[in-house]
């Protein structure tokens, strides 16, 4: 289907009736031959991937050399939710290294789940670098920078080798050149590459040779998709729903999703609006005629919008 470049409303804000708002934003989806199924918006516009990224970035740690596997290696893809066994995960990959927390960039945050969020601070808790939800992946970093005797101060120095392999890895899987270069929010160096590329690497992922640095780490993220999210969160849900579903949330509303079969879908909402992704996941989902986890799907595309305490709308998809 020809996409049009003009801007496309992907969700609708629908409150007593009445149509409250728009989220515009592209969309493309794959079929299984990794050929363009549908499109909406301009998928091949060059996006900040935000935290979609990581797992191409979990390559760079396999690639310079970092034993590491299953939920340690899901935990270095993630955008984790600050729970109690995340923040363990990240310390068990600073130790295995003869690292700390004082080792990790991060700027210090509180957890990305709001329960996890709220616990915190009514314990006494408060912000910290670990709590991040980048930290598993800069962890990562650390240890395969310890592992090559490569600087640790500077690991997020785009010259970095750890840097070099993390934009290898997206270029190579993606099948683009980089657009445009800046920095992520936790500090990282952030690539832009399209939709239509995020699709195809996710793709990539899940159809690789196994043994190689991209199924290990689609596998890792497949079998243990709480490290990848959280407990409460949808991209867990979905790999859970779905056995062997590639799913991860970036910020400013990016989601990419691979089936295994190579069905693949990409996305980006262009004001960031989080209550719009899960409504355009579902309708995504169903539009690239996923089957067998509707209770799944309907659960992450519940979007309802509250008057006096009680339902009175919805955020819904536009396609």
């Amino acid at each position: 289907m020809p996409q049009s470049a003009t801007p496309t409303v992907l969700a609708e804000v629908i409150r007593s009736g009445f149509t409250e708002g728009r989220h515009h934003g592209s969309l493309v989806l794959l079929a299984a031959d990794g050929s363009v199924e549908f499109a909406l918006g301009d998928p091949g516009a060059p996006v900040f991937p935000r935290s979609t990224a990581k797992p191409f970035q979990a390559v760079a740690t396999l690639r310079a050399g970092l034993e590491i596997e299953g939920e340690l290696l899901a935990l270095a893809a993630s955008s984790h939710s600050g729970e109690t066994f995340h923040r363990a995960g990240v310390r068990t990959i600073l130790a295995s290294a003869g690292l700390d927390e004082s080792a990790l960039r991060t700027p210090a945050d509180l957890p990305l789940d709001e329960t996890e969020a709220e616990l915190l601070l009514r314990s006494g808790g408060e912000r910290a670098p670990i709590l991040m939800d980048c930290s598993g992946k800069h962890a990562g970093w650390l240890a395969a920078c310890v592992a090559n005797g490569w600087d640790t101060e500077g690991y997020l120095d785009p010259a970095h080798p750890i840097q070099l392999l993390a934009r290898e890895a997206l270029e190579e899987a993606t099948g683009e050149g980089v657009a445009h270069a800046g920095v992520d929010g936790c500090g990282a160096p952030l690539l832009a590459v399209s939709l239509t590329g995020l699709a195809r690497g996710y793709r990539a992922f899940v159809l690789a040779a196994e043994g190689t640095a991209q199924r290990r780490v689609a596998d890792a993220m497949r079998a243990h998709p709480e490290y990848v999210a959280g407990t409460r969160r949808a991209d867990t849900w979905l790999m859970r729903a779905l056995p062997g579903a590639l799913s991860k949330m970036g910020a400013e509303a990016v989601q990419v999703v691979a089936l295994p079969d190579g069905r693949a879908l990409a996305f980006k909402i262009d004001d960031g609006a989080e209550r719009a992704r899960g409504p355009v996941l579902a309708a995504a989902l169903r539009r690239l005629g996923v089957t067998g986890a509707d209770e799944t799907v309907e659960r992450i595309g519940a979007a309802p919008l509250l008057g006096g305490g009680v339902p009175v709308g919805q955020v819904r998809a536009a396609f």
